[in-house]
C-alpha cells in the first residue's frame, strides 16, 4: 500500500497537463484530421497545387537546413573547442534569433531583401535555426577527445583530414539531431514565409491560413493541415532517433574540458564563426536602424487611416499580458509533467513523446483546430480572452520540459530519499530539495517561455480579436495597408521586441542554462 500511493500520486500529477494537452491540443487535431477525412482529401491529394506546396515546402526546408549547418558548424566549433574571452556574449547573440518573433525576423529580412523571394525566406529560415545547430553540435563536441584527432595528425594527415576521418564521424549524431530539428522549424515556417513570400511563394502553412481567413475554405484547409501533420509526424520520428543517437554519444563520451587557444588553421574557422555572428546581426541592427523618433511617436496612434483598432502601445501590454497568463499557464504544466516524467517509469517515454507533439505540430493547425471545437465548450471559449493565452501555453510548456528536466533528473535522489526519511512530504521534498538545485532553471525556463509567448504569430494570428491584438499582430497588419506612418510604427514596434528579447537571452546566458534542442 506504501508502494501504490507514490504512484497514484505521480499519475494525479501527471493527470493535469495530459488532461490540458487532451482537451486544448489532440481533440482540436483530430477535429481537423476528421475534418480533411470527411471534405475532398482526394481531390486534394491529385492536385497538381497541392503538390507543388509540398515541394516548395519541403525543398525551401531541405535548402534553409543546409545553410543553417553551414553557418553553424564554425560557431559549434568556436564554443565547444575555443578558450577565448567573450564567450558569454558570443553565445547570447548566437541564441538572439531564435528566440525573436518571426514577424520581426520577416520585417529585418524584408529591410534587406525587398523584393522577396525564394532566396530571403531561405536565409531568414536559416538564420532564425543557426543557434539549435550551434548549441547542439557544440555541446557534443566539447566532450569529444581530442586526443584521436591529435594521433592523426601526428601520423602525417592535414587538419582538414583528420577532421573528415575522426572528429566529424563522432559528430554526425549530434548534427543528424540538429538537421531534423531544424528541418521541423522550416517546413512549419509561418510568419517568415507570410511576410517574405507575399502571393507568389507559399507554403503549406501559409496556404492551411490563407485558406482559413480569407478563402473560408475549411475544407480544403483540414486536407491541407492532415498533409503537414504527416510530414510533422515523419520529422518527429526521425528527430527522435537522431537525438537517441546524439544522447547515447554524450553518454560514451567523456567530461573532460577540451577547449584552448586556437592554433595555426583553426584561426580561420573562428575567423568564419566570427563572420557569421556579424551576419547575423545584421538584419537586427538595419531593423533598429530603420526605427525612428516618429515611429515610437506613433505608437500612441492607431496609425494611418485607424489601420488598427487599438493603439500600438496598448498592443504591446495585450502582449505582455497574454504572454504573463501563458508563461504561468506553461510552468504550471511543464513542472508537473517534469515531475511526472521523473517517477513514471517504463511509460516516461511514451509521455515524454505526447508532451513534445505540440512543438511539432504546426501552431497555425492548433489555431485553426480551435476555430472548429471550442464552440462546444460551455461558454463559446472561441470568443474569450483566455483563448490566445491557452494557445500560446501549448506551444511554451514543451520548451519549459526541455530545459527543466535534465536539470531535475541530474539532481542526486539521496537527497530526496534523505528528506523523506527525515520525515518530509513529497511537496516539501520538491520545495527544499529540488526547487533551490533547479531554482536557476526554472527563471530561465519561465523567460525562455515568455519571450515565445510574447512573439507568438502563428496560432495568435487566428484567435486574437480585432480589437485586442498582440503586438505581433499589431505589426502584421500595419505593414500589410499602405502609409509610411504605419511602416514607422512597424519598426518601432520590432525594436521593441527585439530590445526584450536580446534582454532574455542575456538572462538565460546569466543563468547559464543550456537551450540546445526542443
Amino acid at each position: 500500500m506504501a508502494l501504490a500511493r507514490p504512484r497514484l500520486g505521480v499519475a494525479l500529477v501527471a493527470l493535469v497537463p495530459l488532461a490540458f494537452l487532451t482537451l486544448f491540443f489532440a481533440w482540436p487535431v483530430v477535429a481537423i484530421i476528421g475534418l480533411g477525412l470527411r471534405a475532398r482529401l482526394v481531390d486534394t491529394l491529385t492536385s497538381a497545387d497541392t503538390w507543388s506546396l509540398v515541394g516548395f515546402t519541403l525543398g525551401q526546408a531541405a535548402a534553409s537546413t543546409v545553410v543553417a549547418i553551414v553557418a553553424g558548424m564554425p560557431l559549434a566549433f568556436l564554443l565547444a573547442r575555443c578558450k577565448l574571452p567573450g564567450r558569454g556574449l558570443v553565445q547570447a547573440i548566437v541564441l538572439v534569433p531564435f528566440v525573436l518573433p518571426a514577424v520581426v525576423v520577416g520585417l529585418a529580412f524584408r529591410g534587406l531583401m525587398p523584393d522577396g523571394g525564394v532566396w530571403s525566406i531561405i536565409l531568414a529560415n536559416a538564420f532564425f535555426n543557426v543557434a539549435v545547430v550551434a548549441r547542439t553540435v557544440s555541446g557534443l563536441w566539447a566532450s569529444i577527445d581530442r586526443r584521436a584527432e591529435d594521433a592523426a595528425r601526428a601520423l602525417g594527415a592535414t587538419r582538414l583530414r583528420a577532421f573528415t576521418a575522426v572528429t566529424l564521424p563522432a559528430l554526425t549524431p549530434a548534427i543528424g539531431s540538429a538537421a531534423a530539428v531544424v528541418f521541423l522549424f522550416c517546413s512549419t515556417s509561418f510568419g517568415v514565409v507570410l511576410i517574405l513570400g507575399g502571393a507568389e511563394y507559399r507554403t503549406l502553412e501559409t496556404e492551411i491560413y490563407l485558406r482559413t481567413v480569407q478563402l473560408f475554405d475549411l475544407p480544403g484547409a483540414a486536407a491541407l493541415s492532415i498533409l503537414q501533420l504527416a510530414a510533422v509526424v515523419t520529422a518527429l520520428v526521425i528527430g527522435a532517433v537522431a537525438r537517441k543517437r546524439r544522447q547515447a554519444a554524450l553518454k560514451l563520451s567523456g567530461s573532460k574540458e577540451t577547449a584552448r587557444r586556437p592554433v595555426g588553421g583553426e584561426w580561420f574557422v573562428v575567423g568564419a564563426a566570427y563572420v557569421v555572428i556579424a551576419l547575423l546581426l545584421t538584419p537586427i541592427v538595419n531593423l533598429i536602424g530603420q526605427a525612428s523618433v516618429e515611429g515610437f511617436r506613433a505608437l500612441s496612434s492607431t496609425g494611418h487611416d485607424n489601420s488598427l483598432e487599438v493603439t500600438g502601445f496598448r498592443a504591446a501590454l495585450n502582449s505582455m499580458s497574454t504572454a504573463t497568463d501563458a508563461t504561468v499557464l506553461a510552468l504550471v504544466l511543464g513542472v508537473l509533467s517534469s515531475i511526472a516524467l521523473m517517477r513514471l517509469g517504463k511509460t516516461a517515454e511514451l509521455v515524454d513523446v505526447a508532451m513534445m507533439l505540440p512543438l511539432g505540430v504546426s501552431a497555425v493547425t492548433v489555431g485553426f483546430g480551435y476555430l472548429i471545437t471550442l464552440d462546444a465548450l460551455p461558454g463559446d471559449l472561441r470568443t474569450s480572452p483566455l483563448l490566445v493565452p491557452l494557445a500560446q501555453a501549448i506551444v511554451v510548456t514543451p520548451l519549459i520540459i526541455r530545459i527543466l528536466l535534465p536539470v531535475l533528473r541530474s539532481i542526486d535522489d539521496r537527497l530526496r530519499q534523505a528528506a523523506g526519511t527525515l520525515g518530509a512530504s513529497p511537496w516539501r521534498v520538491w520545495l527544499e530539495v529540488d526547487v533551490p538545485l533547479a531554482g536557476r532553471s526554472l527563471v530561465t525556463a519561465a523567460a525562455f517561455g515568455y519571450v515565445v509567448a510574447l512573439g507568438e504569430f502563428g496560432a495568435t494570428s487566428f484567435l486574437a480579436r480585432p480589437d485586442a491584438p498582440t503586438l505581433p499582430i499589431a505589426i502584421g497588419r500595419l505593414i500589410s495597408r499602405p502609409g509610411e506612418l504605419n511602416n514607422q510604427m512597424a519598426y518601432a514596434a520590432c525594436t521593441l521586441l527585439v530590445v526584450v528579447t536580446v534582454a532574455v537571452a542575456v538572462l538565460i546566458e546569466r543563468f547559464r542554462t543550456t537551450v540546445e534542442e526542443f
